[in-house]
């Protein structure tokens, strides 16, 4: 399955922390649209605090999507993403609505923006297989292999990258073309002036000085018992919400690996570190167009500079 580029939607992004929700509510209501979640994290239901999610009062304002859809117990691939974002995008342009993306997560940004190749269902049997001739030979076998069939992607892989380069081999064996080639798509950029991807630009200290207040006021909203009641559900946190920031950081606190005041300067640094990836990210994408911000921000002028610039 393939996911085509959407490109007719709105799309506001930028680092955590940077204003990007209340700035969204007031683009909605000014361009007639309905919000999306681009947030990998607000998609599990019961990890509200720690992802910031939006207010109860933001969401009777304009209505939310891909909000609370997912258990903590189980993943959600770009593809399942995706795949819902389309279905959102469909019932929402059949409202006559616009449809405004608002979040930061860089890879579905891209996903969206570029499409991807979702490629064939997994085969168990030779993913076995390879696994266990990584198992005897090394991975480096597997790596050479690939590099007989596709050498792009073998360039790209790290030859220890077992589970990629696994991937890269079943793709290639199930549809006699190489992943390289089907993923091209992904890497097909677009000036910032065909689209409608803006991005909030905050100075770095302001930025990093609004990041360690949203730290301090999550905890003070009671994170670490969110976390501790994330944890007495019947079934575990899956791999990627117990990975997911500040989650993380209190799982080890709650194990008795760190004290709180410990745990809390730590989530503030990953959360400074997660700003500068993603900072990266955004600079990357040749379609978004910054926008500057700064303290006191104020929203509804932010949204409607945005709005004005199309």
């Amino acid at each position: 399955m393939s996911f085509p580029p959407a490109l007719d939607c709105w799309f506001l992004s930028g680092p955590t922390a940077s204003g990007k929700t209340t700035v969204g509510v007031e683009l909605a209501e000014q361009i007639g649209a309905e919000i999306i979640s681009l947030d990998s994290m607000t998609l599990y239901r019961g990890m509200d605090i720690g992802t910031a999610k939006p207010t109860a009062a933001e969401r009777d304002r304009v209505p939310h999507h891909l909000i609370d859809t997912v258990e903590p117990c189980e993943e959600c691939s770009l593809a399942q993403y995706l795949e819902a974002a389309w279905r959102c995008i469909h019932e929402i342009r059949a409202r006559g609505r616009a449809v405004l993306f608002v979040g930061g997560t860089p890879l579905y940004l891209k996903g969206l923006l570029r499409g991807i190749f979702q490629g064939p269902p997994a085969d168990w049997d030779l993913r076995k297989q390879l696994q266990e001739e990584a198992r005897v030979h090394g991975p480096g076998c597997l790596h050479q292999r690939l590099g007989e069939v596709d050498p792009a992607a073998a360039q790209r892989l790290h030859p220890n990258d077992t589970r990629r380069l696994i991937r890269a081999l079943e793709v290639f064996h199930k549809t006699g073309s190489p992943i390289s080639e089907l993923q091209r798509q992904f890497e097909v950029a677009r000036p910032a002036e065909a689209c409608r991807v803006f991005v909030l630009d905050w100075q770095r200290q302001e930025l990093y000085a609004r990041i360690n207040a949203r730290v301090e006021a999550m905890f003070s909203a009671g994170l670490v018992d969110e976390v501790r009641g994330l944890v007495a559900r019947p079934r575990p946190l899956s791999k990627t919400a117990a990975q997911a920031l500040g989650y993380r950081e209190v799982l080890k606190h709650l194990a008795g690996r760190q004290d709180l005041t410990a745990t809390v300067e730590l989530v503030k640094t990953h959360t400074r570190q997660l700003a500068k990836r993603q900072l990266t990210w955004f600079r990357s994408l040749s379609e978004c167009r910054f926008v500057g911000a700064g303290d006191p921000l104020d929203p509804s002028r932010v949204a409607r500079q945005i709005a004005e610039a199309v």
